[in-house]
């Protein structure tokens, strides 16, 4: 509620500067400054009546406050990771000791002897905690969990809010946590796929505190706000993303295919971008314009309306914000929540009702903003206030499928093309239809790099690898080959790949090909699903060759997967647990502790969606 001359003891001024403040004030804060006022005037008080006052902080610990903090990141593509990365300088700048970790490299022993514990965790598929917190995660929710009373922690949970499970980990963690007797620090915040400013107020809160607890205060906080978003390599970032000139796009597939699965070719000339292989590329897409006008004519819209698209107050017309900033192809929950307050349909506020969960999330699937308006009219609200409830398109994440020491000032990608049926309408990938139809050679498209330190090379050259990857996930394992041969590396290497057909389908054949004339790949087994009577898939070929990969395994093999998270990864554990128990002679239980010891020591990665 904002302050007025009538209804407050303050003159226009004062009134005008404190409507500026105080909307932007945390929670948090305004405790404090509650607290900080109150001492000012009993000090004052105290003055007035011949005492001597010392106006101190509202909040003072006798206690021994400790400097020492811990930061774990569970991390699948590198996001929490960088955000981890950033908290702990910005709080070695406050004179704190850090110890930061991958939740996968810590202790969890060393629990007991933490005071203070900063969490930051993604959610991957169906609410399940990314590869390298997945050990951290069963030990904390297993009978070994000590009590933590002497813990303080915060969590930061990123997540998507178009899967049914949003940031279920990071919930896991603070739930938990709790139970064990640990206590909040700051509360929990919860982030989808546009978690820069949540991050940046969730980091500042955590400054904050740990500050107050000393009667101190922060000399970055503002600094921190600016700094959250992981833009470490350069000016270019996901924030400030490059614009890069495509060189090259065509179809992989041969005529005939079901699939179309472009590659391109972009200039980062320019950009000072630089990556490794199993490292992702970050594109910003552009909506359909035909889907966007169809939106704008069915809300009788003005396509020319100015509307503001940040926080800092940039503006476009509705039609180019609809093609550019916000997300109009995914419907969410949450969308749906804020919606419902937008439309004199009854029909939105029954669906939401929590006895219709199932029938909800059946509506969810397949929709996006144009069924939406026109199942829910009418909407009797402005094109500002509408636009106000969606959230920013999000970039899409693509393995780089090239290495850098073979093609200076390029990155390649492998994109698979998505087209389907749905509700009576053609549907389309955003990311995916915008390059296979209109993204020509000679125009430019949005992009960043993004590190993933869990889907990298062994470091010594000659360690024999295993590479899984059925269609696009092929991608990083070209960039792998690239980089093997132009370090001459001398350690074995096995691809399998799979996808529908052999004539059409085969990405990068020759390349595969010329590699195994030379050396730089060793073997490769191929699946073509759709070839033969009976359908194999790169887990059959898997089973085919146990006994060699047994071997490969016992020898220090590195084993990557990249591709479908649901079925194909599903798959592929299975059998790389059915291999070790048949040629390992192991039981159910030795497998299923030989594969996470290889993930403990990074000799299983994978890259899964």
């Amino acid at each position: 509620m904002a302050l007025l001359e009538i209804n407050s003891p303050f003159n226009k001024e004062q009134v005008e500067l404190l409507n500026q403040l105080l909307p932007v004030l945390t929670e948090t804060q305004q405790i404090w400054l509650g607290g900080y006022l109150s001492a000012n005037q009993i000090a004052k008080n105290q003055i007035a009546s011949g005492g001597v006052a010392v106006l101190e902080a509202p909040v003072v610990s006798t206690e021994v406050i400790s400097r020492e903090v811990t930061i774990l990141y569970g991390s699948q593509t590198g996001n929490g990771q960088a955000l981890a990365e950033n908290l702990s300088k910005n709080l070695e700048a406050e004179d704190f000791q850090v110890t930061l970790s991958s939740m996968n490299d810590f202790k969890p022993n060393a629990l007991k002897k933490i005071e203070n514990l900063l969490l930051i965790v993604s959610t991957h598929g169906e609410g399940d905690p990314p590869d390298n917190a997945i050990p951290f995660h069963e030990y904390l929710h297993s009978k070994r969990a000590p009590r933590l009373e002497n813990l303080e922690f915060s969590v930061l949970s990123l997540g998507d809010s178009s899967y049914e499970f949003f940031c279920q980990t990071g919930k896991q963690f603070d739930e938990r946590l709790l139970e064990l007797g640990a206590k909040q620090l700051s509360p929990r915040v919860d982030c989808d796929l546009d978690y820069d400013e949540p991050a940046a107020e969730w980091l500042k809160d955590v400054l904050f505190t740990l500050n107050k607890r000393e009667g101190t205060n922060s000399t970055s906080v503002q600094q921190t706000v600016n700094n959250t978003a992981p833009s470490e390599q350069a000016k270019y970032s996901r924030t400030n993303p490059f614009k890069a000139e495509i060189l090259e796009n065509f179809n992989l597939n041969g005529r005939g295919s079901n699939k179309e699965t472009r590659h391109l070719e972009l200039s980062l000339e320019g950009s000072n971008l630089d990556f490794e292989p199993g490292d992702s590329l970050g594109v910003f897409p552009e909506n359909d314009p035909k889907l966007v006008d169809a939106l704008i004519t069915e809300m009788n819209w003005n396509p020319d309306e100015l509307l503001a698209v940040n926080k800092q107050g940039e503006l476009k017309s509705l039609r180019d914000s609809l093609i550019s900033n916000f997300e109009i192809t995914v419907l969410t929950k949450p969308l749906l929540q804020k919606a419902s307050q937008l439309t004199a349909a009854k029909g939105l506020k029954e669906l939401l009702e929590p006895e219709k969960d199932q029938e909800c999330r059946n509506y969810l699937y397949g929709r996006d903003l144009l069924d939406l308006v026109k199942d829910f009219a009418p909407w009797e609200v402005p094109a500002s206030e509408f636009i106000s409830i969606l959230r920013k398109i999000p970039a899409r994440l693509y393995s780089i499928a090239n290495s850098s020491k073979a093609n200076p000032d390029e990155v390649h990608l492998t994109i698979g093309t998505v087209r389907y049926e749905s509700h009576g309408r053609n549907r389309v990938g955003v990311c995916s239809d915008e390059c296979a139809v209109r993204a020509l050679p000679g125009d430019s498209l949005p992009v960043y790099v993004q590190r993933n330190a869990n889907f990298k090379l062994p470091e010594d050259p000659d360690t024999p690898i295993i590479m899984i990857g059925p269609g696009t996930g092929v991608a990083p394992f070209r960039s792998f080959l690239e980089e093997r041969e132009e370090i001459s590396a001398e350690g074995k290497t096995w691809l399998f790949f799979g996808d529908q057909h052999f004539v059409t389908d085969f990405l990068y054949q020759v390349e595969w090909q010329n590699w195994l004339k030379q050396g730089v790949l060793t073997r490769m087994d191929v699946a073509f699903s759709r070839d033969t009577d009976e359908k194999v898939y790169v887990q059959n070929r898997m089973l085919e060759k146990s006994q060699d990969i047994f071997q490969w395994l016992e020898e220090g093999a590195v084993v990557y997967v990249c591709g479908d998270e649901k079925q194909m990864a599903t798959d592929v554990h299975a059998t790389l647990e059915k291999i070790l128990e048949e040629e390992g002679a192991m039981s159910s239980k030795e497998a299923t502790a030989y594969l996470a010891d290889m993930q403990q020591q990074k000799r299983y990665q994978r890259d899964v969606y």
